[in-house]
């Protein structure tokens, strides 16, 4: 039996920089690849929730705004003007969070990466880089979602959903025409992977067949 080491999990070299093209089995071609339009991307995390945080800072700074005018914290001790300045800085949370999302936004566009390869889904996401392989054959469904400032910036969010979770594609540009290839890709893999091999012509013998893509 072999020896179990720990230490193969934690090799990153050839990864440093974790593009797509370090990620790719031999003989493993990308077929498209791209990325979230980076005014989309941006857009849509200023809009995210922006009435519930017009809503929460109106109700906050109303509150610190009528104390400062009459005078509440002048006659307040010390530690309980702390108290509250402390108070409000937790209270907005939900405020710095929105913030924090926007000021990373460019960051993570520019991280963020979607491959189709003749074997999978590869999602190149995260600040930190996270990598995300979705299989074809495990793949459900494939669903387009195309919003207000989707429509301004001309793209669309890609919704698969696989046996094991569900994931995004954001902004994608030319999204009917990539949606209608990931389609095509899935059905012809699916095909390639389950169709009976005794009926397989000589030309296509099995499961390793070699996928050329657009009917080729």
């Amino acid at each position: 039996m072999a020896n179990y080491n720990e230490k193969y999990f934690l090799k990153t070299e050839g990864l440093e920089k974790n593009n797509i093209e370090d990620l790719l089995s031999p003989g493993e071609e990308i077929l498209w690849r791209g990325k979230p339009n980076r005014k989309a991307y941006v857009l849509s995390k200023i809009f995210h929730m922006l009435p519930l945080i017009i809503f929460w800072l109106l109700i906050d700074v109303g509150i610190i705004t009528f104390m400062v005018v009459n005078g509440v914290f002048s006659v307040m001790p010390w530690y309980l003007v702390l108290f509250l300045v402390v108070f409000f800085l937790i209270h907005l949370t939900p405020f710095w969070l929105w913030l924090s999302n926007i000021i990373t936004a460019s960051i993570q566009q520019k991280n963020i990466e979607y491959a189709l390869t003749t074997n999978r889904v590869i999602l190149r996401t995260g600040i930190f880089i996270d990598v995300q392989n979705i299989y074809y054959a495990d793949i459900v469904s494939v669903n387009l979602r195309v919003g207000i400032i989707d429509k301004m910036c001309k793209v669309g969010d890609i919704y698969i959903v696989s046996k094991f979770g569900s994931h995004v594609l954001f902004d994608v540009s030319r999204p009917y025409e990539t949606v209608s290839r990931l389609q095509k890709i899935i059905q012809d893999i699916k095909t390639d992977v389950y169709y009976p091999n005794e009926l397989r012509p000589q030309t296509n013998p099995g499961y390793k067949t070699k996928y050329e893509g657009q009917g080729k």
